[in-house]
């Protein structure tokens, strides 16, 4: 029960807030810096695809 809602709260934080949800999974480096890059160029939509791409890596 516990994973599911921690998937829900990575879902929600890949929606609207990627960087956020990058840095928690990867702490700070060249994904969370890619990812600022892709939401402000992108106008979010970058950044959105990029976090959930990243979360869902093995």
């Amino acid at each position: 029960m516990h994973g599911a809602a921690m998937s829900i709260v990575e879902i929600l934080l890949c929606i609207f807030l990627p960087p956020v949800a990058v840095a928690m999974k990867k702490g700070a480096g060249a994904d969370l810096i890619i990812n600022i890059l892709l939401w402000v160029f992108l106008f979010g939509l970058g950044g959105i695809i990029h976090a959930f791409w990243v979360l869902n890596k093995k």
